[in-house]
This record gives C-alpha cells, structure tokens and sequence, in this order.
C-alpha cells in the first residue's frame, strides 16, 4: 500500500485576533505541518488581494525551504489555491484547482510558457466520481474529493457518502477524502479506497503531530 496522503488546507480566518496574528497563527500552523509530516499544503486564502496572497505565500515557501535545508528528508509541497499565478511567482510546488475552474492542461500549458517553466503538482476538487474520472483524464495528479460527510461548517450540505467515494477511488488517480472527516471516521474514508485525507479543521484546531500521527496508525491498521 502506497503511503497515506496528508493535505493540510489553511483557513486563518478560524484563528482569534487580528489580522497580524492570524497570519503568525497560520505560518507556525504550516511549520507544524511540515514537521509532522504533512504531504501537502494548500494555501487556501481566498480574501486576499493578490498582493497579500502573494507576501503570504512566500512566507510559507520560505518556512518550507528552511525547514528542507535542515532536514532533506522533509517532501512537504506547497499548493497555492486556485491562483496559478500567484504559484509561479513564489515558486511553490503546485496549484490546487476548484472545480469549473482551468483544467490541469491549461495549467501545465501555462507553467510552461513561465520565464522559468516548472513542472507543478496539481490537485483538483471533484464532488462526483464522474468529476474525478474528468481530473484523471485531464492530467490532475490528485483529486479532492468532498464532501464526503457533514461539516459542521456548513450543517445541511449533502454529503456525497462513503459509497460515492468509493466509486471515485475507482478512477486513474490518487483521491483524498475531504469534509466532514474526523479521526473517528478518517478509517471509513481508508477502507472505501481514499489514498489519504484533506481537511481544514481536523488538522488546524488540533496538535498537528498527534493528528498525523494518529493518521498514520491507521493505514498501519489497514495494512496488517
């Protein structure tokens, strides 16, 4: 079995005080995540002017670069949401891409015509299998696949159900539960053939290692 994926999606909004200090809370938060061992972490900041965004990112691309010179071993990508201008100008890892927005080609099209063309890691959010069937075929190389339960975020949302992310982790691509996933039910969403677990909550209002940790076990679980 692959190892379990881990995607910390930011929220600083969630966090108390003003707006400096939600910034400080979110940037430990992203240093916290990469030392725990968090795959990926998109930056999903979508108030802020391109400017901000732009300041922000680089924050947490510096965070990340320092981090990678003290241990080598650190594989943490950072994904800017839905801003794949934004993402090449820090030079961050990827882009994550909302649904109804570019496709991974126009994307990759695009990085490519960059004074310094990259290669970008792209995710994609999907809210039906046949949506994850289209990211595979367009060159996704991971889809967000939500809401698979309730979030308490947004209390009567239809969740899509663990049979329907079933049926989605059939496609050609590593697909990530999202919504609603707790470590109560993070299991469920393992044994319905997720590749690993995106969140905001679960990981932001917790202790990041123990959450990852504990992520962790259960794919150890799943594996004997």
């Amino acid at each position: 079995m692959s190892s379990l994926l881990l995607c910390y999606i930011t929220d600083r909004t969630q966090f108390p005080g003003n707006e400096v200090a939600r910034r400080a809370r979110l940037l430990e938060k992203i240093s916290k995540a990469a030392s725990a061992g968090v795959d990926y972490i998109q930056l999903r900041e979508k108030d802020l002017p391109t400017c901000d965004l732009e300041l922000l990112a680089r924050e947490a691309q510096k965070i990340l670069q320092q981090l990678r010179t003290e241990n080598r071993e650190l594989r943490t990508k950072l994904l800017v949401s839905s801003r794949t201008d934004v993402a090449l100008a820090v030079s961050a890892d990827g882009v994550h891409l909302p649904s109804h927005d570019l496709s991974p080609r126009e994307v990759r099209s695009l990085a490519s015509r960059a004074p310094a063309p990259v290669g970008l890691t792209i995710s994609q959010s999907c809210h039906s299998p046949e949506e994850v069937q289209q990211a595979a075929e367009n060159g996704a190389d991971l889809a967000l696949f939500a809401p698979v339960f309730e979030k308490k975020a947004a209390p009567g949302t239809k969740p899509a159900g663990l049979e329907a992310l079933r049926e989605a982790c059939q496609c050609n691509i590593p697909v990530l539960a999202l919504g609603g996933v707790t470590l109560e039910n993070a299991n469920d969403c393992l044994r319905a053939g997720a590749a690993g677990i995106a969140a905001i909550r679960l990981f932001q209002e917790h202790d990041m290692a123990e959450v990852v940790r504990r992520l962790r076990q259960l794919q150890q679980g799943q594996e004997t």
